[in-house]
């Protein structure tokens, strides 16, 4: 398993909630997590089949914005 990190907007309770139903569907993902405290606001998936462009279209499907750290 690849544990990916990305800095996206993703800055409030708020986000949280509207991203889950999206990542928690995603396939692939096995576990994620927004740390909205940090400066870039860092998501971490970890994943055994996913790349960093799917994971980034798969925000981007919520809403939100990510990019590759």
């Amino acid at each position: 398993m690849k544990e990916l990190q990305f800095k996206t907007n993703i800055n409030c309770g708020g986000c949280v909630s509207k991203v889950t139903p999206v990542l928690d569907a995603a396939e692939g993902v096995c576990e994620w997590s927004v740390d909205t405290a940090s400066r870039n606001k860092t998501l971490t998936v970890k994943t055994d089949s996913l790349s960093a462009s799917e994971v980034i279209a798969t925000v981007e499907k919520a809403g939100f914005k990510a990019e590759a750290l």
